[in-house]
């Protein structure tokens, strides 16, 4: 009987595992260093985990993965597939050409070439003009592309003309296209950056979807594996190929997802301190609270959604030195460089340490650091556990300040405290009522993926006439069919957020219209 999940978490220090129950338990977990391949490290949480099971591997049904693979490619310039960019609104948007922001670097990275050709729409879902499909054709054959990104004005009201230009490319180029209208929302430069990410990503998604599938290959299981997204839900290999920019931040909203299950609260502020960096959310109603910004992902603005993240340099690896902390941090190398470990460096574990504040099982700890410390006063011209001492002391207001800072004033919230670093917190933190400590806090992530439904998505703009009621339901009718297409049980798919918001200063009158349905794992 297959009834057991295994999440697997890829962070910046350390890739987490753990296998659940069919009632919800962590019966297996494990911490390995995240790798510089990345999949170096995803196979030795894997074995680890599955070791813990002994003969219990074929009751596996399911692997759900989120990672930091698309991040980096973006951030490191690395892996990028080079893509035709379209954009569908000649004459009109000319004044502001397509990349225009990107830094010289990513767009020599990406970009195959780019062209604005006739189309689009109003923003009430007329018909500006017929798209200009000989134009592309030109453009296309004087290019050498990877894949194809289709932005059209305002088709978030209508992707008639994306999916024209998708079925002409694929019939006649063979290549793979990105469509705006199912990445992003209203903003087309924001709309067109997401989308021209996604499609320079599939040769990415491609190398991830298969070393997973060889790791779950080479060990004999037959799970169904999945990909985690931003909204802290998931999604089918299939779907991930065609929407890998929606796994860029799949590890906050990982970490959040599991803090509320881990915890049981479903409205909090949440700590996840990890080994470089600590990121902090906001729980709402059991989802992460989704950025109302626009996000900028490797200096490139972008308007599809992403959980509402603070990251700062703080983790357990931070470097801690006369006058301050960090914030260059040793890493994943933490486990060899760290005071309490035999090493010559000092961070914010070992200031942690010597603070009183140690995770459970650090027994030698502080008397490894009391002898490195002996040993390195002699080189300093102050006393280490001043040093360590002042470092807790930036380090607890640097937390305070961005608990005030993502709270937006309603104190009446507890904090949930997660991730391998969650030691470093202090058990009181000004702007929360109470600091959870949840167990198998340190691998929250890896549970957030192992628990995570699958979802859908339309953002989109409705006539506020007579026909809006028929159109919401088909709105709602899509968002269920695309987390369907995700992963979901029909029969469990529900509709878990409606936001409608007027639009003023149209001829006709018209309504922006956000659903968002989820719902569990299809069997």
């Amino acid at each position: 009987m297959a009834d057991l999940r295994i999440g697997i978490d890829v962070g910046g220090t350390n890739t987490d595992a753990v296998v659940l129950a069919a009632d919800g338990r962590v019966i297996a977990k494990a911490k390995r260093p995240t790798t510089p391949d990345v999949t170096g490290g995803l196979r030795a949480a894997l074995d680890a985990v599955l070791a813990e099971l002994e003969d219990g591997w074929g009751r596996i049904g399911r692997v759900m993965l989120g990672t930091t693979h698309a991040t980096n490619a973006i951030l490191e310039r690395r892996n990028l597939g080079r893509v035709a960019v379209l954009r569908l609104g000649a004459p009109a948007t000319t004044s502001v050409p397509p990349l225009s922001g990107w830094s010289d670097d990513l767009r020599e990275a990406v970009s195959a070439g780019e062209a604005i050709v006739s189309g689009g729409h109003y923003v009430d879902g007329r018909e500006i003009g017929p798209p200009g499909l000989d134009a592309i054709r030109r453009f296309l054959d004087g290019v050498a592309a990877d894949a194809v990104a289709v932005t059209s004005v305002f088709s978030p009201a209508s992707g008639e003309h994306e999916r024209l230009v998708e079925e002409l490319v694929k019939a006649e180029y063979g290549l793979p296209v990105s469509l705006s209208h199912e990445i992003g929302s209203l903003g087309l430069l924001e709309r067109e950056n997401a989308t021209v990410l996604n499609a320079a990503l599939y040769g990415v998604a491609a190398h991830v979807t298969e070393a997973l599938v060889t790791a779950l290959a080479e060990r004999g299981l037959g799970a169904r594996p999945y990909l985690a997204q931003n909204d802290g839900t998931l999604m089918t290999l299939e779907h991930a190929a065609r929407l890998p920019v929606s796994t860029i931040g799949s590890g906050p909203a990982n970490s959040l997802r599991g803090a509320a299950y881990l915890s049981g609260v479903s409205d909090a502020i949440v700590v996840d301190v990890g080994g470089t960096s600590t990121d902090l959310g906001v729980l709402a109603g059991g989802f992460p609270r989704e950025s109302a910004a626009a996000v900028e992902i490797g200096g490139v603005l972008t308007n599809f959604r992403m959980p509402d993240i603070l990251a700062i340099a703080l983790g357990g690896g931070t470097v801690v030195r006369n006058g301050g902390i960090g914030p260059d941090s040793v890493g994943y190398r933490i486990a060899r460089e760290a005071l309490v470990f035999g090493g010559a460096t000092a961070t914010m574990t070992d200031a942690a340490v010597a603070a009183g504040r140690s995770p459970h099982g650090a027994a030698g700890w502080r008397d490894r650091l009391e002898a490195a410390v002996q040993a390195l006063e002699a080189d300093m011209s102050e006393r280490m556990e001043d040093t360590l001492e002042r470092a807790v002391a930036i380090a607890d207001a640097t937390v305070i300040d961005a608990v005030d800072r993502m709270a937006l004033g309603k104190t009446d919230r507890p904090l949930v405290a997660v991730g391998g670093g969650a030691f470093l917190l202090p058990d009181v933190i000004p702007g929360a009522s109470r600091v959870i400590r949840p167990e198998h806090a340190e691998v929250a992530n890896a549970v957030g993926a192992a628990i995570a439904l699958a979802s859908g998505r339309v953002d989109t703009i409705l006539p506020a006439g007579d026909s809006r009621s028929e159109a919401i339901e088909r709105a709602k009718e899509e968002a269920a069919a695309r987390a369907v297409a995700a992963g979901a049980d029909p029969s469990g798919v529900e509709i878990v957020d409606l936001l409608e918001v007027p639009l003023s200063y149209l001829s006709e009158p018209a309504v922006r219209v956000h659903v968002k349905a989820a719902g569990p794992l299809a069997r």
